[in-house]
This record gives C-alpha cells, sequence and structure tokens, in this order.
C-alpha cells in the first residue's frame, strides 16, 4: 500500500464501500434493501430502544420517499408525472417541485451535463436483460432529451413537459435526497455519530467517537479491489460507476449514465466520487463530472466551494481534486494493484 496523504478531510462513505466497523457497546445498525438498492444505517446510542426507534423512522423514511419517487411504482408522484405531464401541467407536492427545481440548477450549473429529461432513452434500456432501443426508438428518446423544455410553474407548482415523449427520472437525485433526510431524522432525535447509506450515497453525522469512519473506494474494474480508503467525518458523499447497471455488446459498454447530449454511456471515465455537504449535491455533481470528463468536470469542481472529487478514468488512473491534495498529520491509504 502506498500513503496519500488525503486524510484531512473528513467525510463520507463511497459506492460499493463500507465503513470499518468495531463492536463497540452501544453500536447499532440495521439493512434493508429499499428503492432497489441495499440501505444501511448505522449509530451510536447507549439507549438500544431509542436506537432501533431512530433506524426504524429512517426506514420509514426510505420507503416514503420509495413510494413517491419510484419510476416503476404506477400509483408514485414520479409516475403520475411522465404519464400526465406531456399533455398537461401536473401539480407538484412542494418536496417535488424543490426537487425538480435543484435539478434544473444543476442542469444549468453543468451546462445540461446533468439533465433529468436523461429518462427520455434510458428508460428504453434494460439492464438486467441486456437490451436497448432499436434505432428508431433511440432517435425518438434522444429528441425528447431537453431539460429546457421542462415547464416548471412557481406560482402554479405544476409542471409539463414541452417535448413529445418526454420523461424524467430522479435516480441520480433520489437517493442522496433520501440519505440526507435520513441523517436529520437522526440529528433530530440527538444522535451525533450516524451513517445513511443507500446503495453509493451517503451520509455521515459526526466522528466514530473519537476516530473518523474509514471507507473504501472500490476499485471499477477489479472485484473486491479497492482504489483509495479515506478516514472521513460530517459529510455527504456519493460514487457513480460504469460498473453499476451495464451490459456489454460488441467491446461497448452500456450502462446507467446517460450523455444527454448524445443519449450514450460516456467511456472517458470508471468512476466519479463526489464530496460535498449535503448528498443532492453530491448526487447531482457526480453524474454531472462523469459527463462532462475530467478536465470540464474538475473545473467544475475547483469552481465550487467546499466540494471534492475523486475520479478513476478509463486507464484506471486515480485523480483528485486541489482540496485534497493539502497535509496532514494523517494519511489515506491509496491502494495498489
Amino acid at each position: 500500500m502506498a500513503l496519500l496523504d488525503l486524510s484531512f478531510v473528513k467525510r463520507a462513505a463511497a459506492r460499493g464501500a463500507a465503513p470499518v466497523r468495531a463492536a463497540n457497546d452501544g453500536w447499532h445498525h440495521r439493512d434493508e434493501a429499499i428503492m432497489g438498492t441495499a440501505i444501511r444505517v448505522e449509530l451510536w446510542c447507549e439507549d438500544a430502544r431509542a436506537a432501533q426507534a431512530a433506524m426504524a423512522a429512517v426506514m420509514d423514511e426510505m420507503h416514503r420517499i420509495d413510494r413517491a419517487m419510484s419510476p416503476h411504482k404506477p400509483d408514485s408522484e414520479l409516475s403520475r408525472i411522465n404519464r400526465d405531464a406531456g399533455r398537461t401541467a401536473v401539480p407538484l407536492s412542494d418536496e417535488m417541485y424543490g426537487l425538480i427545481e435543484r435539478a434544473l440548477v444543476f442542469s444549468q450549473l453543468s451546462d445540461g451535463a446533468f439533465d433529468i429529461t436523461f429518462a427520455s432513452v434510458g428508460n428504453l434500456y434494460d439492464y438486467r436483460e441486456g437490451t436497448e432501443p432499436d434505432a428508431q426508438a433511440f432517435e425518438r428518446g434522444r429528441a425528447a432529451i431537453g431539460w429546457r423544455h421542462l415547464v416548471l410553474d412557481p406560482k402554479a407548482r405544476t409542471l409539463r413537459f414541452a417535448r413529445e415523449g418526454m420523461r424524467i427520472d430522479l435516480g441520480g437525485f433520489a437517493k442522496g435526497h433520501a440519505v440526507d433526510n435520513g441523517a436529520a431524522i437522526l440529528a433530530r432525535r440527538g444522535i451525533t455519530n450516524a451513517i445513511v447509506t443507500a446503495g453509493g450515497d451517503s451520509h455521515i453525522l459526526g466522528d466514530r467517537r473519537g476516530r473518523p469512519w474509514t471507507i473504501a473506494i472500490r476499485d471499477p474494474r477489479r472485484e473486491g479491489g479497492v482504489v483509495a480508503v479515506l478516514p472521513l467525518e460530517d459529510t455527504a458523499i456519493s460514487t457513480s460507476g460504469d460498473y453499476e447497471r451495464f451490459f456489454e455488446r460488441d467491446g461497448v459498454r452500456r450502462h446507467h449514465v446517460i450523455d444527454p447530449r448524445t443519449g450514450l454511456s460516456p467511456d472517458r471515465i470508471h468512476s466519479v466520487t463526489i464530496l460535498a455537504d449535503d448528498g443532492l449535491t453530491t448526487e447531482g455533481l457526480s453524474k454531472s463530472l462523469f459527463v462532462l470528463g475530467l478536465e470540464r468536470g474538475m473545473q467544475l469542481v475547483e469552481s465550487l466551494s467546499g466540494v471534492d472529487a475523486v475520479v478513476v478514468d478509463a486507464a484506471g488512473a486515480l485523480h483528485y481534486s486541489s482540496g485534497l491534495l493539502g497535509s496532514s498529520p494523517n494519511a489515506v491509504e491509496r491502494a495498489r494493484p
């Protein structure tokens, strides 16, 4: 193992990674499968009953968000939007309005690299079955992509699609929102040391009672491999990787991150990890950087306060934002093959 001096940035957990956990009195954890991903809550609390109640409250919130924002549940608010917004303005809940409004901010910030209308093409792929749309369906879907054609009315609190065939998906946003809400629930209950994880999105409260949470970032191409280990606290983190949902055909990997400009999967990066104060920011920027590519994506990260990135490019090389390159008495371990 080689040492890379990044550990003064005390932030949170990455996709495909799990915190190193000691079996100390007062630590509690709970795991469930919700939103099509693994949900985990781990916290410290002297009162076991209070700990169980807090974790149950977080899981209840995860289920609530899933019921509202799943594209697979026909009675979800998101499904109702996709069903009706092409022909009429659809009234939105305050929560949904806020998320779509924030998504449009990231679309503008990233010059369209982040775009929830990617689903106009994205929903045509079946990554489990390894199927993709034919040329005609692909072109129809690609023509429907375009965040500027989401008509969000701030007075009526409605959303309308201005392009035929348009769809939206909050898969690049909802889990960040969920871990933020989960962490807020724990904080309101007086929990000061915890991690809430939904797949590759996590939000950490505090540290592990005197030491940081130790987080491994997985190797995108080596099963069980690790490219970096970060000691972190009090932050949110998201990782987007081309290894999560994908299939390969004729040597080309089709994965769930879609470039809105082309309707295709970017191939210049294998994974992006973003660290920031909240999960919505980390989710939005991880997708943005993946699509923008290393140079433009890092320029965007460097322009923002309190945001850092770890990138594995298509050659397997590691890249870090400048905020992660300072000096510290501690060290982050950088794994070698």
